[in-house]
């Protein structure tokens, strides 16, 4: 039997439903998810297995006008979902008009190998908006075939994945039948505290965050974890904790719910909050939480 295997890069600007959709081919919550832009920062690669087949998806951060070095470092994880990429998946939501980045449009728009635009949202549209969408976007991206979806409600999500399959090589799997992603468990404790953050604080807050895991033991029956949250000034501690370390404690407590559900097993999760002055344009520090590989 004949055996299909490649890269399917997802990207788009932020907020599109990237993650949701990754989630939604993985089963699995893998990339975080909340209302606020610029969620994704990392390339998260999701696998999907079947008898005859392997499927791996990567989500990418949304697409942006870099301001400082994380951002430029987050665009080269987007750079680098041209590069490998057997399909490439552009996403776009119902009302946008184009790519806030043109170099990155006209990439799409050239690209040798097949691009699905899928049109998210589609739930918050009616017959007419949809229909001028797919005339517009026909027109942008010509080399592009065009599904309308909802990847929080899954339609047409089937069908977008079956037509992947189609596109993919002849290949041998790249990863093991049994892998899910191609991230550490502590990289999935360091996003679900950050997801956390992200929607509890507001303004610079969430921007200002990285999260580092530094202890992790997995015994039988419980793992236990103790986990850094990096601010980049005093004042941002003091909001991180709350008064009393109310706010704190509330990360802690929904955190470790989820990553029960995630491990299928007890979780003990101790959080601090240290301050890492300028960490965002610091190349060292953006090495060190795997960002900056320049």
């Amino acid at each position: 039997m004949s055996h299909k295997a490649g890269f399917v890069n997802i990207i788009g600007n932020p907020n599109v439903g990237k993650s949701t959709l990754m989630n939604a081919f993985v089963g699995e919550k893998l990339s975080i998810i909340t209302s606020k832009a610029q969620t994704t920062r990392h390339r998260i690669l999701g696998i999907v297995n079947g008898d005859d087949f392997q499927v791996v998806l990567s989500d990418t951060p949304g697409i942006i006008k870099p301001a400082y070095e994380l951002q430029e470092s987050m665009m080269d994880f987007v750079k680098s979902a041209f590069e490998d990429a057997d399909v490439l998946l552009y996403m776009v939501e119902i009302g946008e008009k184009k790519l806030k980045d043109e170099a990155f449009f006209n990439k799409i728009t050239n690209s040798k190998i097949p691009v699905l635009l899928l049109l998210n949202k589609i739930d918050k549209s009616n017959q007419e908006q949809l229909e001028e969408q797919v005339q517009l976007w026909a027109e942008k991206v010509p080399n592009a075939e065009i599904f309308p979806i909802s990847a929080l409600e899954g339609f047409n999500v089937k069908e977008v994945f079956n037509r992947i399959i189609d596109l993919l090589p002849e290949s041998p799997p790249f990863y093991p039948k049994d892998q899910l992603t191609d991230k550490p468990e502590r990289f999935f404790i360091n996003e679900t505290i950050r997801e956390k953050i992200l929607l509890h604080y507001k303004k610079e807050i969430p921007y200002a965050v990285e999260v580092e895991t530094e202890e992790f033991l997995e015994e039988e029956n419980i793992i236990r974890v103790r986990s850094v949250i990096m601010v980049e000034r005093d004042t941002q501690k003091g909001i991180i904790i709350g008064h009393k370390g109310s706010a704190l404690k509330r990360v802690g407590v929904e955190a470790r719910k989820d990553l029960e559900t995630f491990f299928g097993k007890q979780i003990h999760i101790e959080i601090y909050v240290k301050v890492n002055k300028n960490w965002r344009s610091n190349q060292n520090q953006l090495k060190r939480f795997g960002y900056n590989n320049r």
